[in-house]
């Protein structure tokens, strides 16, 4: 990890060679390239979204063309400096900004471009898009969408290249299912285009694991009308301890385990200081709802009850997001820290280990008042796609969890233990298990966290890896290494830049409707830093 009082690099020192190659750059537009020597340079450009991770980039870039991008990368790798992009910035590990002192941020802001072909309802757009503008952009297109998740404030750069799971992901697959083309910035300073028929490899890895292998700068998108209307439902417990709501998840987790499971039901389980929220989304109608008898199956229904019928995609999107709530706080950063585990049909978790972990809620320490386990539904389409089809691998997933704890002020030892005690809650009694972890909800503090990513295509990731990037050109603490077995953080080499190399073929989700139940000290907290599935590496 970095620190923000450590000593500057050479590379980001004033007129280092670094400097030199970016100002020239930016010649015409010097306010779009900054440094450490800069005022408020921390605060203003490098904008770290988990402050519990202290980075200081090398220089923070905002360029306006993949011709800069190119121009950049190439700056880099004469200095031996890595490379990572940012798109929303709403990485848990601050890997947008490298996850560690010395890279060189390459800012996608100002890619904002958006074309439609209405023939083919593909859509091009910029990967410094916000999901909240890529929703709007695509309905004033001609009604269209994309499957993605609720966060408003997130960057698609991010969000598509690492999966891109929202609530109607069960119907229509990831947002990087929908990615049938992009431009990419490779580290030998080329520009390429890649689909299925063009460097089908590039897109094979930009599809779930792009940071490590270059700079999206524009997608093209498969589109689909939008949903015409969808029934929103919420049922709140907040009474009694942990320990008695046990049944009640034990019941929702048999419900979204059915294999049958109706694909336009989306739904999570949200678990925090006051009690327990079973929320989602219904893409029919309310008689189609009802006869789910989705109430009547959970354990304890006497619940608090919300359920209500949107006709329109964007007040459905809306309603997810709580828009004007999060454009107030959501962007906020704030001290933190969140695991995940990932659960199959087949590793389920087991009435001992659902009692030991609500049981765990009610007698931990947890150093916090703001603290979440979230347990989202998946499955579907997404689990359609076969498991070494994209670099995204989880094709089996049926849910995931994803523990998350912020610290007031700074976060304490006593709450990243509560964290890594709910994981370990349902791991006891699960022995031999191998979980697996989102790298949308990325944990620095993995062990193996390439392996927990990827799992079985690392080895394919790490082969393109050695032939597209062997210096490593973009990296992070967890990112793919060229070298099977090797820890990103012990790769130090770069690759020399080749404005004529052609590029090789060889071989950057989301809270529910939940927080409006918050009391509105709990709740503003909540959204300062809360906006999951989101970031570009």
């Amino acid at each position: 990890m970095g620190s923000s009082g450590s000593t500057l690099s050479p590379p980001s020192q004033p007129g280092s060679p670094l400097q030199v190659c970016l100002n020239n750059v930016f010649a015409s537009s010097p306010g779009n390239v900054s440094y450490p020597q800069d005022i408020l340079y921390e605060t203003l450009d490098v904008k770290p979204y988990n402050t519990n991770i202290p980075v200081t980039p090398a220089a923070v870039t905002r360029p306006g063309t993949a011709e800069d991008v190119a121009q950049i990368v190439q700056c880099a790798v004469a200095s031996a400096v890595k490379v990572q992009a940012r798109s929303g910035g709403h990485s848990y590990g601050n890997y947008g900004i490298g996850g560690e002192d010395g890279a060189v941020v390459v800012d996608m802001v100002n890619f904002q471009q958006f074309t439609m072909d209405n023939t083919t309802w593909q859509a091009t757009i910029g990967s410094g898009t916000l999901l909240a503008d890529v929703t709007s952009r695509l309905h004033d297109a001609g009604g269209r969408a994309i499957a993605h998740g609720t966060c408003p404030q997130v960057g698609i750069g991010g969000h598509a290249t690492i999966g891109g799971l929202g609530p109607i992901s069960r119907q229509w697959g990831t947002a990087l299912d929908h990615v049938l083309e992009v431009e990419v910035v490779l580290a030998n300073g080329t520009i390429a285009r890649a689909n299925a028929t063009q460097n089908p490899d590039i897109l094979w890895v930009v599809k779930g694991a792009a940071a490590s292998f270059g700079i999206v700068t524009e997608f093209v998108f498969l589109t689909r009308p939008e949903p015409s209307s969808a029934v929103i439902y919420s049922y709140k417990f907040e009474f009694g301890d942990f320990a008695g709501l046990a049944p009640t998840f034990a019941a929702w987790q048999d419900i979204v385990a059915d294999p049958n499971l109706d694909r336009k039901l989306a739904s999570e389980v949200i678990i925090y200081e006051l009690g327990m929220i079973i929320s989602g989304t219904y893409f029919g109608t309310q008689d189609e709802y009802d006869a789910l008898n989705f109430t009547g199956r959970l354990v304890g229904t006497n619940a608090t009850a919300s359920v209500s019928v949107l006709d329109d995609w964007l007040g459905i999107v809306g309603n997810w997001a709580e828009t004007e709530a999060l454009q107030i706080v959501g962007g906020v950063s704030g001290p933190f820290y969140s695991k995940s585990l990932t659960f199959k049909a087949t590793t389920l978790i087991p009435a001992n280990g659902i009692q030991d972990l609500f049981n765990y809620f009610d007698s931990a320490d947890k150093g916090t008042l703001i603290w979440f386990a979230i347990f989202d539904v998946e499955g579907g389409a997404v689990n359609d796609v076969a498991q070494n089809a994209t670099a995204y691998a989880h094709r089996d997933a049926q849910f995931y969890m994803q523990t998350y704890a912020v610290g007031v002020g700074a976060l304490s030892n006593t709450t990243t233990a509560f964290v890594e005690g709910m994981s370990s809650a349902i791991m006891d009694s699960m022995p031999g298990v191998q979980f697996g972890a989102y790298a949308g909800y990325v944990d620095p503090k993995l062990a193996d966290g390439p392996q927990e990513y990827w799992g079985t295509n690392l080895p394919r990731l790490e082969s393109i890896k050695a032939t597209i990037d062997p210096g490593d050109v973009f990296h992070n603490p967890q990112s793919v290494s060229p070298v099977a077995g090797v820890d990103a953080n012990s790769s130090s080499t770069t690759a020399a830049p080749s404005s004529s190399q052609t590029p090789s073929t060889g071989g950057a989700e989301r809270i529910g409707v939940a927080w409006r139940h918050w009391p509105i000290s709990l709740w503003l907290i909540g959204l300062v830093v809360i906006c999951t599935n989101a970031f570009m590496f």
